[in-house]
Formats: C-alpha cells, structure tokens, sequence
C-alpha cells in the first residue's frame, strides 16, 4: 500500500518541541513502513522522519506565523495544500491519503475526487460548526477518543469510522529514573491545561510543583517581561500569555512551584520519568490526551479531572485518579503511592504502543481503500 500522509506546512516532522499532531504522524510512521507502507509525507523540508518521499512547499515551519492576523497567513495552508492536489494529480499511485490538515485538508481533498482519504480529527470538535455541520460525505474520519466523537455534529459522525487512541514511543524504551517528590504538569502553558489548579492546589498541599511547557513560545520569565512590559507587543494580549501573567505566576516561587518552559528530549523525558505523579486539572474536554499516555509509559501515575478522553485512557484506582472537583483532586494527590508505577507501564504498553496504533490504522486504511 501506497499512502500518502498530510502533516501540514506548520512544524517539521518529528517536531523540535511542542507539537502534537506532527508527534503523532511521526510516532505512525516508522510501523507502518515496518509493515510495508511506501509512505509520502506532505511536511516541510526540514522534517527528518524516515520516510520513502517527502513533499513539500516550505523548507521551515510555519507556525510562528499563526500569530499574525488571519489575512496575512490565510494562504500558507493553501499553498501547502495545492502542492499535494499537483502531485496526486501527476500520479496514480497512491491508494490512500490520510489527512491530518484542519478543514483545508477535507475541504480540497473532497473538491479533488482524487484517491480515498481518512482524515484524522485532533481538536475541540465544537469549532468550524458550519464546515463540520455539512461535512463532505466522500471523506471518511476518525476520531482520537470516543469522548471526541461523542461531541461531533451529526455529518461528522456519520462520516466517522471510530476512534485510535493516541500512543507514544516512549513504551518501545526502557526508560527508568529515580522516582523524586516533585509532581508535574506537562504541556503548553495554557487555561484549557489547568496549571493555576495544579499550581494553587500543590502550594496549598506544600508539595513541589514543575510546570514545563511554552507560554506562547516564551519559555523564561525574562522573555515574558518583554512582552508584558510593552502593550504593543504582538503577543501582549494573548491569551497563553495574560493566562500566565494573571492567574499562575502568582503560585511561582521558584522553589515549591517552578515553571520551567519548554523541555525537550531527553531532559523532558528525565523531567517526567522521575516525577511522583502527573497533573491534569483539564479545564476542557482533551480529545487526545498525549502527555496522558507518555506519563503511563514511563510508569508515572496519571492524576485528574474527569473529563474529556482521561476516562478512557485512566483506569480509576489501577493506572491513575480521576476526580470531580478540585477538592477531590487533592485527595488523590495525597494518596498516589497507592498507585504502582509497573502496572502504568504494562497499561502502555498494552495499548498505546505505536505498533498497537499502527495496526488500528492499517484496518481503516483497508477499509477506506474498499470503498
């Protein structure tokens, strides 16, 4: 099977740090070409994932220019996109495309009428109600959580073929640290992620805190000043940012409770590896819960709230806690050395594996090639 896979023009593949969706394609793709996929990859130049062809219009990434005002970026997605449209057209090769390209991609992919595409949905799906209340029947999607698919439209739903949970490399190593006291809260530094909960509970409960994660690409207190000093500044009223400054900084002490910024490779693993639990006071329903599935692998209790995908992804009581309320959060906290970090591992491994994740595709792929 010939497939080629649509990451997008806005990171590279794998990504030097943050980004989830381009983590994912690069977390697919080496098992399935274990498996005999020829994979094309549609990314930037600078992707270093092995793949058999890479496409591409931008040698970089383009994220940085999400911050600009829509009108000034809209045609970067395009662009990227009507090179995949030139080279579907100039072959007829590829049995399958799998779409990882927020509405552009199903939006042109369906006007083509090219080959079949699976088009996999990471985000709130509550957004762009008017393209996804009339979703194009020709394309067939999944979800990353049921949690995710419950909350579709109708024509999304109706388009679905289930969900893949989300799965991490990170159960293919034998990755072991000594277990510290600090707690932490991985990922983009953000309300929807709840670090003022976990920040506010931690100070309370005088537990050390790690907060790692970009507050929109800032990832020092003395970069953030910058910003907040200057009301002029592109980023002083972004949300991460105002988020930041107004309702976490004010836990931070730089002993109990520390932000970090951005940690990668092995330091972040390290960072995560010896934590004593995760945090995830989720202020929103996650669809995918990524940073849930690395803690596993690396045998670190999982702790949060009831909400979104952790329901699927957290054996109450077994793998990790789930709680109601804040206050409840804070019980469980006290009592996660009830939790054994083995049987964490044996969980990822069991189910969020990328050869797990890989079979799960290659069924749909098949299934969408039939049809």
């Amino acid at each position: 099977m010939k497939v080629l896979i649509n990451a997008g023009p806005w990171l590279t593949v794998p990504p030097p740090g943050y980004g989830g969706i381009e983590n994912v394609v690069a977390t697919l793709v080496p098992p399935l070409r274990e498996r005999g996929v020829h994979v094309v990859l549609a990314s930037v130049g600078a992707s270093t994932l092995d793949v058999d062809e890479l496409i591409s219009v931008y040698d970089e990434g383009q994220f940085t220019e999400l911050q600009k005002p829509y009108n000034q970026v809209m045609g970067i997605a395009h662009a990227h996109q009507a090179r995949l449209v030139a080279e579907l057209r100039a072959r007829d090769d590829i049995d399958l495309v799998h779409d990882h390209l927020e509405v552009v991609g199903p939006a042109i992919l369906a006007a083509l009428g090219g080959p079949p595409v699976l088009h996999t949905l990471h985000w709130d799906l509550r957004k762009h109600p008017d393209f996804y209340g009339a979703f194009p029947s020709s394309i067939a999607v999944n979800g990353v959580s049921e949690s995710q698919l419950a909350r579709a439209p109708d024509a999304l739903r109706a388009a679905s073929l289930g969900a893949i949970h989300l799965a991490t490399p990170l159960t293919d190593r034998e990755l072991r640290a000594t277990r510290g006291d600090h707690f932490v809260v991985m990922g983009r530094i953000c309300q929807l992620k709840g670090q003022h909960v976990a920040a506010r509970l931690c100070q309370k409960l005088g537990l050390p805190l790690v907060l790692a994660g970009p507050v929109s690409g800032r990832n020092t207190s003395a970069e953030l000043d910058v910003v907040a000093q200057n009301p002029y500044h592109p980023l002083y009223g972004h949300p991460d940012v105002r988020y930041h400054l107004d309702q976490v900084s004010r836990y931070l002490d730089d002993e109990l409770v520390r932000w970090v910024g951005a940690v990668a490779g092995p330091a972040r693993d390290y960072l995560y590896a010896s934590a004593r639990a995760a945090l995830f006071p989720i202020q929103w329903d996650e669809p995918g819960g990524t940073a849930v599935v690395e803690a596993l692998a690396l045998g670190v209790p999982p702790i949060g709230l009831r909400r979104g995908c952790l329901p699927e992804i957290i054996d109450h009581g077994r793998t990790g806690f789930l709680a109601d309320t804040e206050e409840e959060l804070a019980e469980w906290v006290l009592r996660v050395d009830e939790l054994d970090p083995e049987e964490c591992r044996a969980e990822a491994r069991r189910r969020f594996s990328p050869s797990v994740m890989a079979d799960r595709y290659l069924e749909l792929y098949e299934r969408v090639a039939r049809t």
